[in-house]
């Protein structure tokens, strides 16, 4: 299994998230937002300078930094 960091998937890519690094106070709100293990997440595209990156997740479109992106592990499907 490949294993990318979220911000190393492109507009119109699609993958599952595998692990969540993050901790704190950060952590607690992308479970808030469902990115939790096996959630399936789109790229949606990015701002024009480049951060944040807009996600798909469960229905919702959500902006996230790169620097937060970093953090998530997911796999391309």
């Amino acid at each position: 299994m490949n294993m990318n960091c979220l911000n190393e998937i492109g507009p119109g890519e699609c993958a599952v998230v595998n692990a969540l690094l993050s901790t704190g106070s950060m952590r607690r709100r992308l479970l808030d937002i469902g990115l939790v293990e096996n959630t399936d997440i789109e790229c949606l595209g990015r701002s024009p300078g480049g951060d944040p990156t807009a996600f798909l997740i469960r229905g919702a479109v959500i902006a996230i930094r790169s620097e937060d992106c970093e953090q998530i592990l997911v796999t391309r499907k």
